[in-house]
């Protein structure tokens, strides 16, 4: 390994240490996402095609089973229905001092 790399070894030694425990890290969020055991490879009909009201408070709450086109941070946010495209529907949450529109599948709005 000391043959393929040139340069400071041990540099290269510590960036290889912190991929891994990055990796590590990345490996325990990815787990925390997803279903319980009874749960998993279930998608409720019920949640895919539930009716959300414009003017509605709604938190974000990602669904596993379903890929997501939001941020991650914004997981657990809550904010209002403004209107609809499709299926998906407009949300405006408020980050910091700015509103934000989201838009986002019914399957990860829980009415509050």
């Amino acid at each position: 390994m000391r043959k393929l790399y040139k340069g400071n070894f041990s540099c290269f030694v510590r960036t290889v240490l912190f991929e891994l425990e990055t990796a590590r890290w990345f490996c325990k969020i990815k787990m925390a996402k997803g279903k319980r055991v009874r749960q998993k490879g279930k998608l409720r009909l019920s949640s895919y095609f539930k009716k959300v009201e414009d003017g509605a408070s709604v938190a974000l709450v990602t669904d596993a089973g379903v890929r997501c086109s939001y941020p991650q941070r914004m997981k657990g946010m809550s904010g209002k229905v403004t209107g609809s495209r499709g299926r998906f529907k407009l949300v405006e949450i408020k980050d910091g001092n700015k509103l934000k529109t989201l838009i986002v599948h019914p399957v990860h709005l829980r009415k509050l």
